[in-house]
């Protein structure tokens, strides 16, 4: 349960640094952060999400659902 919950909180990271990305794009302020900033912690949140995924499955904590077939 610990685990569904630190991936969505990180996924609502990666969502929270999309938007403040758009919002220093649309804003267009000279003194304000620069976008790339927002958008590289966007991705490292997403690798963060990525490289937890991997490891669960690897180590057995989470299971993928069975093939249709």
């Amino acid at each position: 349960m610990l685990t569904k919950i630190i991936l969505i909180a990180l996924l609502l990271l990666v969502i929270i640094s999309l938007f403040q990305a758009l919002y220093v794009m649309m804003k267009n302020d000279e003194a304000a952060p620069k976008m790339s900033k927002f958008l590289g912690r966007r991705l490292i949140f997403s690798a963060l999400v990525v490289l937890a995924i991997l490891i669960l499955l690897a180590t057995g904590v989470i299971t993928p659902n069975p093939r249709p077939y």
